[in-house]
């Protein structure tokens, strides 16, 4: 037992040694820009190109289109690379709706609200619901971004040792909800567009007119959620907490209160009823038949509600936000909001460079059509194969929890792989909001093991609060059962979901 305990211990020590070896993602967007410069080149001087059926983007219609491959060190494209550059980062989609949304998101973290809205959630529970509901609530957090990480995940061991069980297992079902959940949500969270946008960015390359809208992946994920719930809630009870050793009740209390204090209750209360206003507000203009909102056939599907979304999402949560810091007294005055709000932008400066070199990335890919002679040439030898656009979406997403291990950024990872896998998917008919849901299925499945993920040393930390000797191997050996169970439960619900037809999000079709 012991010496199988080390094995997988040196087997995590060489994972995390190797990993911490990689380049910043800035780094290798680098490299991969400069990799598209030369290969450019190369395919250019020896006359490469490709034929097959897509979208004119002059014409609209379908026909046989013909690229060729185009250097980025010709004239045009030096000229290319140097003025494009501002333009390639202003107009990445994937950035401006991320940045609105985190606005209002930012505000409701930092003032507060968000915390104390956890907190009155899961401690009111009943003991029998205690852990679907931490399961729930962290699922319900990758809405708000990074905020469970920091927020439910050390209150899932609070609230269980509250309940005199073990707070690891609260830790672990926590944890699970927060990353393994990362794909699952009864909302749209600030990843949607985000990784939206960058789909919407990898389609162009063969139809200059598709997109992909935030909520084209939320039927899907509204499911999924029920999925990772109970499956997260059995794992929890069923087969984490009883193997934990005997935890020591009496000689680890916790000095955290549970309770909201009364004035945060108070808040928490006008908060809530300004969130309810507000939401009756934006209903209002989209219920009936000629409201502002509805589409010009009087339809939801396309509709400007639907085109508003990320700005409705701000607004839901910058209302309360503000409403709860005026009366928990965080916010005195307009230039706390303010404050607040600068505050919110001000973590995504990481985002924002890193976005700045994946757009000139993506744009040069673009540019040199290389992505378009890939994606036709993979798709000609996957059809070659003749093993049927299942089993391909399958081995994609298995593919995409092994990369997940190395590079823990999920919008980094799908920078890289968009521009490839869905133009090529998309040459086999499968359509791009269907290649988005495989990569998030594999993207989530691992989170929870991977010691790369930006957040897995903070976990690592909340637990060594419950005992000094847990580390990495007490962390992956918590969260190794979520993520095979979650993986191949999620398989299995994507490949029935594609069986009945069934639309992964309003308006979103299934086939290219």
């Amino acid at each position: 037992m012991n010496k199988s305990l080390k094995e997988k211990r040196s087997v995590l020590d060489w994972i995390e040694y190797t990993g911490n070896k990689l380049p910043h993602p800035v780094t290798i967007f680098l490299i991969l820009t400069l990799l598209v410069i030369i290969i450019s080149h190369v395919l250019y001087l020896t006359g490469v190109s490709v034929s097959y059926v897509g979208i004119n983007p002059e014409s609209g219609e379908q026909e046989e289109l013909t690229v060729q491959a185009v250097s980025l060190l010709t004239g045009d494209g030096i000229r290319f690379m140097f003025t494009s550059v501002v333009e390639n980062f202003t107009t990445f989609v994937a950035l401006g709706p991320v940045l609105v949304a985190m606005i209002g998101v930012g505000v409701a973290e930092k003032s507060g609200y968000i915390s104390s809205l956890m907190t009155n959630v899961v401690t009111k529970a009943p003991r029998k619901f205690v852990t679907p509901i931490v399961v729930f609530m962290g699922v319900m957090s990758n809405v708000a971004a990074s905020v469970g990480y920091v927020v439910l995940v050390p209150l899932g061991a609070i609230i269980f040792l509250g309940f005199r069980r073990h707070p690891l297992a609260g830790l672990a079902g926590a944890f699970a909800g927060v990353a393994g959940g990362y794909s699952a949500n009864l909302l749209i969270g600030t990843n949607d567009p985000l990784l939206s946008g960058i789909t919407t960015e990898a389609a162009g390359i063969l139809d200059a007119n598709y997109i992909v809208n935030a909520t084209d992946n939320w039927f899907f994920m509204f499911i999924s959620t029920f999925l990772v719930v109970i499956l997260g809630t059995i794992i929890t009870d069923k087969i984490v907490e009883p193997r934990l050793k005997k935890f020591d009740f009496d000689n680890n209390q916790v000095s955290e209160n549970r309770d909201l204090n009364k004035q945060e209750k108070r808040a928490l209360n006008w908060a809530n009823i300004s969130a309810v206003i507000t939401i009756i507000a934006i209903l209002s203009l989209v219920a009936f038949p000629g409201s502002p909102l509805r589409g010009e056939d009087g339809g939801i599907i396309g509709s400007p509600f639907i085109s508003s979304i990320i700005f409705i999402m701000m607004l839901i949560f910058l209302v309360p936000g503000l409403v709860y810091g005026a009366i928990n007294k965080t916010i005195k005055n307009d230039k706390d909001a303010v404050k607040l709000m600068d505050g919110s932008l001000e973590t995504m400066a990481g985002f924002i460079v890193l976005i700045f070199f994946a757009a000139q990335f993506v744009a040069l890919f673009n540019f040199s059509n290389l992505g378009t002679i890939i994606a036709v040439n993979g798709a000609s030898l996957l059809e070659n194969l003749n093993i049927g656009s299942m089993p391909v979406l399958v081995v994609f997403i298995i593919i995409t929890t092994l990369i997940n291990l190395a590079i823990a950024a999920d919008s980094a990872k799908w920078a890289i792989m968009a521009p490839i896998f869905v133009p090529m998917f998309m040459q086999l008919g499968i359509a791009p909001e269907v290649t988005q849901i495989a990569y998030r299925i594999g993207d989530s499945s691992t989170n929870i093991i991977s010691p790369l993920m930006p957040f897995f040393p903070l976990v690592v930390a909340f637990a060594q609060r419950y005992g000094k000797e847990n580390g990495i191997g007490t962390v992956i050996s918590l969260m190794l059962p979520y993520s095979v169970v979650f993986l191949i439960a999620w398989i299995i619900m994507f490949v029935i979901w594609m069986f009945l037809g069934i639309p992964v999000g309003p308006g979103a079709s299934l086939s290219y």
